[in-house]
């Protein structure tokens, strides 16, 4: 994207947007006040950057960056970066080690590019000893990650940045609003009319009825192979992988759409589920969550 922020507005609301992690940010706002809309939009995108840069593994100038290369040496963490590591390491326990920060490593023999080209035998039996996060020491504020091992926190950056995004707003603006970042969003309502916020889930399939949702509080997510996978032999590889095999995950849905309270939480449980496979409805269901599956 070549913009770095634009405003639209339209009869009854405004619209900030601006590119972030890879994905096009959009917030409404139920205001008309563009120099209100202006400046609430530019504190979001600032927010929503400065988590980028200070999480993203594609950088040297931040705190996974120390953490990576540290070369088995114990980093002394700041109280942000303390508290993802917290919540990933519960997550971890509660998914039996499905969900691994450790596991990112992968990438360097999976490209979900839509070929089908799969990662070597070999290759993945290599980064299997240097995924676990049983492995790193963990006591909070020190990490000590052991030499040749990552960790990456992009499986729960986005919904982070989208909740953090939305409590900053919602200290300064009193009018109803929705943060979408890539179709993770988050609401709060109703409009100044009564209504809630309109947003349609994810289609899959072409000929897919597309479900809209009225939101006026809470948090959506999506997760799903539609954009990242691989096709071979007539098999369809997600990108979701389990890393106790390093092999993608099978007979999962096409795609989970999750909501809750926040965006980290349906973020969370949209991509446990498909890591269950064939079991992710099931998985979903126990825990009463509300949610939408497509196969």
């Amino acid at each position: 994207m070549s913009f770095q922020f634009q405003l639209s507005q339209f009869d009854d609301y405004t619209k900030a947007a601006f590119p972030a992690m890879a994905s096009p940010c959009e917030i409404l706002f139920d205001s008309t006040d563009l120099e209100q809309v202006m400046a609430l939009g530019l504190e979001a995108r600032a927010e929503t950057w400065r988590i980028e840069q200070k999480f993203s593994r594609y950088r040297q100038d931040n705190i996974i960056h120390k953490i990576n290369n540290a070369c088995g040496k114990t980093i002394h963490v700041d109280d942000e970066t303390a508290d993802l590591l917290d919540f990933a390491n519960q997550v971890y326990e509660l998914s039996e080690a499905r969900f691994d920060v450790t596991s990112g490593i992968l990438r360097k023999v999976w490209k979900f590019d839509g070929s089908d080209q799969l990662a070597d035998d070999k290759a993945i039996a290599a980064l299997l000893p240097l995924i676990g996060w049983h492995q790193v020491n963990w006591s909070r504020p020190y990490l000590t990650l052991p030499e040749g091992m990552e960790i990456d926190l992009g499986g729960i950056g986005k919904e982070y940045a989208v909740d953090k995004v939305f409590s900053q707003l919602t200290q300064h603006c009193e009018n109803a609003l929705l943060v979408n970042f890539g179709g993770d969003l988050r609401a709060r309502g109703p409009r100044k009319d009564g209504s809630a916020w309109k947003v349609g889930v994810e289609q899959i399939v072409p000929e897919q009825q597309i479900r809209h949702l009225e939101m006026t509080a809470g948090a959506m997510a999506t997760s799903g192979d539609s954009r990242r996978y691989l096709l071979k032999d007539g098999i369809r590889y997600s990108h979701i992988l389990n890393p106790k095999t390093g092999w993608p995950v099978m007979n999962a849905p096409r795609s989970i759409t999750v909501v809750a309270p926040t965006c980290v939480e349906a973020g969370i449980y949209s991509s446990l589920s498909l890591m269950m496979g064939d079991e992710a409805e099931k998985f979903l269901e126990e825990l009463d969550i509300r949610y939408w599956s497509v196969r």
